[in-house]
């Protein structure tokens, strides 16, 4: 049981350090790891987490999420203009939150405002072995 704990841990840190890489990288955009961890009770699984930093005005260009992805996003300050898949577009201020079901487009996600920065926390709940958390798309 301890050899498969490393080996999950080995892989959520493989996830965290291609999450930077694989991130969408807008104009004013910054992607930071921030925690990766295996769930020890859910064999196969792994939190991981990364802070984004935009500018005022900053974006990120539309996306795709890992197929085995849940999301859960925490405004940490400014506010975010977020769309989900075919949802609507929403302004979500610091101390909201919001989730991305499992292989969403993530179509907007940008800086609501062009004067002030803003900052994100989003949560991955995802398979252990996922390479990349983000695709571009194009």
């Amino acid at each position: 049981m301890k050899i498969r704990s490393i080996l999950s841990a080995a892989y959520a840190a493989t996830a965290i350090a291609a999450a930077t890489p694989a991130a969408a990288h807008g104009i004013g955009e910054t992607v930071r790891p921030h925690f990766a961890e295996a769930i020890p009770n859910i064999p196969g699984k792994s939190l991981v987490s990364v802070i984004v930093d935009y500018t005022p005005g900053g974006a990120s260009p539309s996306h795709l999420h890992a197929k085995s992805a849940f999301i859960f996003a925490y405004v940490l300050s400014g506010e975010i203009e977020s769309q989900v898949n075919d949802g609507p577009k929403h302004v979500y201020r610091a101390g909201e939150s919001f989730y991305e079901p499992p292989g969403s487009l993530h179509a907007v996600s940008r800086n609501a405002s062009n004067t002030r920065p803003a900052k994100l926390l989003a949560v991955f709940v995802v398979d252990s072995d996922e390479k990349q958390l983000t695709t571009p798309v194009k």
